[in-house]
């Protein structure tokens, strides 16, 4: 299962039925590539370099959201699993190790899909505690925002260790902790829409609206464009349903 799916395109104004501008996918695959490139070649440079090696995990992770396969996928996010593992068997303490490993076994378990994706879900849940442990504000709340997500995702006893309590629990401390990340946003009211919780959704849209504009600002460079075209497009969605839940809720005059 992916955890975060960044992907940049500016966000639609006007209505949730506004027409918004296709996402440059060519563009981030581009880039997403060159990294992994560049990253590869410094780490296997020096595979005693700890910097070297979470940036090479790090760049796995986004390249394998581009893989033309799952074998691919699985391919890439393994590279990624071992320099993070070799990272972390030197520095136990490398929170960046931990939880870049995570993210690449997420990747690896969204190609494997089904029960044998599943069996990797007890692995990224330990690696991204030993994270939050080591620091908890590591990528924007990074390891709360991802172990509410896998809680979230993933099913319920005895098939798996989803937890809808859990994953509230944690997506609420990620936005705690960052709460200028829109990310965190995001995820907390996609939950939040799902579990049914519309005026919670609410609430946080009119929250995102007032963030957005210095978001926008912040977070800028070619490195956040396929975040931004992923968040806008997902923030275009939970509008859209949410409006379709209020106008469901609306009773209707009688004639």
């Amino acid at each position: 299962m992916p955890i975060l799916l960044a992907t940049g395109n500016a966000r639609a104004e006007g209505n949730a039925d506004s027409v918004q501008t296709p996402p440059d996918i060519a563009g981030f695959t581009k880039r997403a590539e060159k990294a992994f490139n560049d990253t590869k070649t410094r780490y296997e440079a020096d595979t005693n370099n700890a910097e070297a090696a979470w940036q090479f995990g790090r760049a796995c992770y986004d390249w394998a959201d581009y893989a033309a396969t799952d074998a691919r996928k699985a391919e890439i996010a393994r590279l990624g699993i071992a320099a993070c593992r070799n990272l972390v068997e030197k520095d136990t303490n490398s929170v960046l190790g931990h939880y870049y490993l995570a993210m690449d076994m997420g990747q690896l378990a969204d190609a494997r899909r089904g029960f044998e994706g599943l069996k990797i879900v007890g692995q990224m849940e330990a690696e991204f505690k030993i994270a939050l442990g080591l620091d908890s504000k590591v990528d924007y709340a990074g390891p709360d925002r991802n172990l509410g997500l896998l809680y979230w995702q993933t099913p319920g006893w005895p098939i798996s260790l989803g937890s809808k309590a859990k994953a509230r629990l944690h997506l609420q401390e990620a936005l705690k902790i960052a709460p200028d990340y829109p990310e965190n946003h995001l995820n907390l009211l996609e939950a939040e829409l799902k579990w049914g919780d519309t005026d919670a959704v609410l609430r946080g849209l009119k929250a995102l609206d007032e963030l957005w504009p210095a978001a926008r600002k912040k977070l800028t460079g070619d490195e956040w464009a396929s975040s931004w075209a992923d968040w806008d497009k997902r923030l275009h969605e939970l509008e859209k349903k949410t409006n379709t839940l209020k106008a469901a809720e609306t009773p209707r005059k009688k004639p």
